[in-house]
């Protein structure tokens, strides 16, 4: 093994262990990023004469990196993450000893029993969270985003700022209350959905005239806020003095982070409000840890199964914001249609409303239409009723909701059906 690493360029020593697992002794190659990437290795190690090429994941192949797909690779190699790199104002008694327990009690790790019989610093040695020479070990900046319980103590403003508006910004902008949730990464994600959901998410019950089932929706699916918050804290820059800001209005909650997403995602991708996929991460090593706690997949699925719990919930879809500076990126999340107008708090009135969803006019109209042409598509009704096909999509949705309409067919050659 130490032959093959010095054929590595430049030179990388992986680390090794010997791990019992169900009973037997296996030998764990342990392969953290390195410091000196992106590392060229022998197209064929066997070869006597090495011809070296830099290798990079396309699906499930291991390819050669050539032309621009090399260039990026260097230019991504000159970005270290900003959790990555140790950080000497961080010391071991700035790390909480209960938070890293809870963590590696949740991923199961076989660390968890020997935290409290070997020094702070060796089990941060075996987690990666240690760097520097030899002489001057130093604890990375993820140890103290996951393990500390004031990591704004090093990275200003990390914090979760909620803020309600009952009558929206607008109508009432001298009318809102305001919350600060402190703490690691995780106390964040969690302080602050535990939040939303004692004070904000509320669950509804529709009694629908003539049916003996009763429709039961939230106003906010606690799900989609979840990937929400997650993603704000996940790429966050740490370096900036902006909280994340969660603020509440009549129509949706607003989720903004700073700054706005790569500038490998495109404008279209985002305006779709579909899967972005970054080829650059500010925190690469704080998505490793959240992904191990289950918190977020890592793999570009946040936004989309933002929109999956929304249209699983009758709710609209969230809207994604940003500006060509890319200064900032905020996710509306709208409020389900049948939740009112103002903001009504859990700690005021009974969490569960029964409400009797009448039809709207445009619902209507739309009625209409179908009635007299079944085949209609939503650009047809748009175009007659000079509304976005959004608002057509949204309205055709609540009237499914209602057990008014259903869809038989495809998209091309299917056609709708009034129930009622």
């Amino acid at each position: 093994m130490v032959g093959f690493n010095n054929l590595i360029d430049p030179y990388y020593m992986p680390r090794t262990s010997v791990e019992d697992v169900d009973g037997r002794q296996i030998l764990v190659i342990w392969v953290p990023s390195g410091a000196n990437r992106p590392y060229a290795v022998p197209s064929d190690v066997l070869a006597k004469e090495k011809k070296y090429s830099y290798f990079i994941r396309s699906g499930t192949s291991s390819i050669v990196a050539k032309g621009e797909v090399l260039d990026e690779l260097r230019e991504m190699a000159n970005r270290v993450p900003f959790d990555e790199p140790p950080n000497p104002d961080i010391k071991p008694t700035d790390i909480s000893m209960a938070l890293v327990r809870d963590y590696l009690a949740q991923t199961e790790s076989r660390l968890e029993p020997l935290l409290f019989t070997q020094p702070l610093e060796q089990t941060l040695e075996q987690m990666d969270l240690m760097s520097g020479p030899t002489e001057n070990r130093m604890i990375k900046n993820v140890a103290a985003m996951m393990f500390c319980e004031s990591p704004d103590k090093f990275f200003k403003y990390t914090q979760v700022d909620i803020v309600i508006f009952p009558k929206g910004r607008v109508k009432g902008p001298n009318n809102f209350s305001e919350t600060t949730i402190k703490g690691s990464v995780p106390q964040l994600i969690q302080g602050a959905l535990t939040y939303l959901k004692s004070n904000v998410i509320r669950e509804y019950v529709n009694k629908q005239k003539n049916v003996p089932e009763s429709i039961r929706f939230f106003n906010y699916p606690l799900q989609a806020l979840e990937e929400a918050i997650v993603n704000a804290l996940y790429h966050r820059d740490y370096q900036q003095y902006e909280p994340v800001e969660i603020s509440v209005e009549p129509d949706g909650i607003n989720i903004l982070s700073i700054p706005g997403p790569d500038r490998s995602i495109s404008k279209s991708d985002i305006d779709n409000g579909n899967k972005m996929v970054s080829r650059r991460y500010r925190n690469r090593r704080l998505g490793d840890f959240l992904k191990e706690m289950g918190l977020t997949e890592g793999r570009s699925t946040g936004i989309p199964t933002i929109q999956e719990e929304l249209v699983k919930n009758g709710s609209p879809r969230a809207i994604i914001e940003t500006n060509d500076e890319r200064n900032f990126i905020n996710v509306f999340i709208p409020v389900h249609e049948g939740c009112g107008d103002i903001v009504e708090l859990n700690v005021t009135k009974d969490v569960t409303k029964d409400v009797t969803k009448e039809l709207t006019e445009r619902q209507i109209i739309i009625e209409g239409l179908i009635r007299k042409n079944p085949e209609i598509t939503i650009p047809e009704m748009s175009l007659k009723m000079n509304v976005t096909t959004r608002t057509i999509k949204r309205d055709i949705s609540a009237l499914i909701e209602m057990g008014i309409l259903v869809r038989q067919g495809g998209r091309k050659d299917g056609q709708w059906i009034l129930v009622k």
